[in-house]
């Protein structure tokens, strides 16, 4: 059993309350796979794409290391991309409620 999972820092407050969905148009929900986009990957994607961070920095913003950084912005942007080409609906919620929501996510284990 590993350990318990480090708590990460949102930079901003509110980006931790988002719970959005975001899908292709004209096509209705309950067709649709989804794709869960956790509060932490969305923070990275944020930092190090819309901001301009490098990893160490936005690890330093968040409470994170580096290579923490780099796992979840490869998976997020993965999420992105795979949501985006398959047109699929992405969701954007926190880990515990995103486990709730869907079971066939694109999102593995629920941590």
């Amino acid at each position: 059993m590993g350990r318990p999972p480090k708590p990460r820092k949102c930079a901003c407050p509110d980006r931790t309350k988002v719970v959005a969905i975001y899908k292709p148009a004209g096509v209705s929900v309950n067709e649709l796979q989804t794709v869960m986009l956790f509060h932490d990957e969305l923070e990275t994607l944020y930092l190090c794409d819309a901001q301009g961070m490098t990893q160490e920095q936005a690890g330093l913003c968040m409470g994170i290391s580096r290579g923490t950084v780099q796992r979840i912005l490869s998976e997020a942007r993965r999420k992105v991309a795979v949501a985006l080409v398959k047109q699929q609906l992405l969701s954007i919620s926190d880990r515990s409620r995103g486990c709730l929501e869907k079971e066939n996510s694109l999102s593995g284990s629920c941590l």
